[in-house]
């Protein structure tokens, strides 16, 4: 189902579009925007449906402000950059982080921050609001955000051989030499016959 975008977002264009696009672009493209940015804000369970419309909005509307100066990028590249750069800037804020120097490990812990502050639970309506801040969010934000560093690291899976089992019993018999191959096999034809000439012997 296509979201109507026009209404919250029409003031941002600098020009006149024609039907069916804004800043430049096709108002299809700007539904793939929402819905990339809403899933992203909804994996942080943002689930209340005004702030969640609210919050996709202001990260469309700086995209839109971008867009005709970077005609070579997507509508979806350039919102999913604004929402990591307005979320990046919030975390800065609320954890007196500097966002440039700390990298991508303040976006990754002030996510995780934010679950262990149980943001969705007590917290949403202050999720990207500006300060000043209940003193007790700011207190538990930044509690969980040392709780969620600096020793912490992203795991990484070490891949490791399967164990197969008794199979490799078998397969084992590929790596003898071609010699004692052939060896098994006369031994093997030789029994055979003599299991043969006994029975016709008898």
């Amino acid at each position: 189902m296509d979201i109507l975008l026009e209404p919250a977002l029409s003031t941002q264009s600098p020009k006149a579009d024609p039907p069916g696009y804004m800043a430049g672009r096709p108002l299809r493209e700007w539904n793939d925007a929402y819905a990339k940015v809403e899933c992203y804000f909804y994996a942080l369970e943002v689930g209340n449906k005004l702030m969640l419309s609210q919050l996709v909005i202001e990260v469309l509307k700086r995209a839109m402000f971008r867009a005709p100066q970077n005609p070579e990028v997507s509508a979806t590249e350039l919102a999913v950059e604004e929402m990591d750069r307005l979320v990046t800037s919030w975390f800065g804020e609320v954890l007196e982080e500097n966002p440039t120097g700390a990298g991508d490990m303040l976006s990754t812990r002030g996510r995780l921050a934010l679950l262990l502050a149980d943001m969705p639970g007590k917290w949403q309506d202050q999720f990207l609001r500006p300060p000043p801040w209940p003193e007790e969010f700011v207190t538990s934000m930044r509690e969980a955000y040392l709780r969620a560093g600096p020793d912490f690291q992203l795991s990484k899976m070490v891949p490791r051989p399967f164990d197969l089992g008794p199979i490799t019993t078998l397969t084992s018999l590929s790596k003898l030499p071609f010699f004692k191959i052939v060896m098994l096999c006369c031994w093997l034809a030789f029994g055979l016959a003599l299991v043969a000439i006994f029975f016709l012997g008898h």
